[in-house]
């Protein structure tokens, strides 16, 4: 017997009935619109689909999807993720996360789901700031930023988000913003069709409290000179007519030059299927701050067995070895279980 084919949706198939409830202007909109646009393309069923979330602004985005949902405690978004993950591989699981709700309390469950390769599309949605507590400082605040909790200036060395996820050997790495709903659609398109641990930062303005955090890079009228797309097999080019573009140093260190000064083919070639993670990390360090020019699009996407299918793997063999086990048997063995040392 064949499955059903999936039937054709719309966005208004995918979305809720609950009104959408983040302040007016909010970046989380436009997010929120690119993937109720996406999801009717990428051919999958709403019944099979779940978004899980923590706590934060970006944490409601479960209410306003048409499908499965959990909005689960702060920081635990990726724990809960990985036992679905793992017990319901059918599902396409999405985890919905902030940059104060995924890299501060949740930094040790976002490593970790990262490193195990656990079969996720995890989305952060960083804006620099805590938002829904009213505009506290973050794990990816600038240092010296000035807030309600830091009003002599933050102290902190701030998170670089990619820096985190390349470093745990994500296995597919990207960055994208809110003031482009194709790139975003791409980006997400990206990262759901890829098998494992997907991570997607996505830098968001939160109007209220941070408002214009990245405009320097986002601005329409910067975009050219201050967003490096990175397209895989091609050289990192980047301006109005593709005049700059980054090469690496004798240093070891990549930097900005001028095309016409050193050549084409100096410049670097993006790989995003290498399997040393050095050349994605090094891009992801290319920018110190938002007034530098900063690379966007996919940095990593490699190959490796994801969790669950590993998992499954070794029950099987384990099941060859010693036959099925009796799970209603030995909760009622008692008190002590001896285990063979065979």
């Amino acid at each position: 017997m064949t499955d059903l084919a999936v039937p054709t949706t719309t966005r208004k198939d995918w979305a809720s009935d609950q009104e959408v409830r983040w302040c007016p202007g909010c970046g989380d909109y436009s997010i929120l619109a690119a993937v109720q646009l996406l999801l009717p393309e990428l051919g999958v069923r709403r019944e099979n689909t779940v978004f899980i979330s923590g706590i934060g602004c970006a944490a409601r985005f479960p209410y306003y999807m048409s499908t499965y949902g959990v909005h689960s405690i702060h920081g635990r978004a990726p724990a809960l993720a990985t036992g679905l993950a793992l017990t319901r591989p059918d599902l396409d699981i999405w985890v919905v996360t902030g940059d104060g709700d995924a890299l501060s309390i949740g930094g040790n469950h976002l490593i970790h789901a990262l490193r195990r390769n656990v079969n996720l599309t995890i989305l952060m949605f960083n804006n620099q700031i805590y938002g829904l507590t009213k505009g506290q400082f973050s794990p990816t605040s600038e240092t010296g930023k000035v807030t309600k909790s830091t009003p002599y200036g933050s102290i902190d060395q701030p998170f670089n988000a990619l820096s985190v996820a390349i470093g745990a050997e994500a296995t597919f790495v990207a960055r994208t913003h809110d003031m482009d709903r194709k790139h975003m659609m791409e980006t997400f398109r990206r990262a759901h069709a890829h098998r494992g641990a997907a991570f997607v930062e996505i830098l968001q303005n939160c109007n209220v409290f941070n408002d214009g955090a990245f405009e320097a890079l986002t601005g329409r009228e910067n975009r050219a000179a201050m967003l490096i797309n990175l397209e895989h097999g091609k050289a990192i080019r980047f301006g109005a007519d593709l005049e700059r573009g980054v090469a690496l140093g004798r240093d070891g260190h990549l930097q900005i030059v001028d095309v016409a000064a050193v050549g084409e083919e100096n410049l670097v070639v993006h790989d995003e299927t290498r399997e040393d993670p050095g050349l994605a990390f090094l891009l992801s360090r290319l920018s110190r701050s938002v007034h530098e020019p900063t690379p966007i699009g996919v940095f990593r996407d490699v190959d490796r067995p994801d969790y669950g299918a590993l998992m499954a793997e070794q029950i099987g063999a384990a099941r060859e070895r010693r036959g099925p086990g009796d799970l209603a048997a030995l909760l009622r063995s008692g008190a002590t279980w001896e285990v063979s040392a065979s």
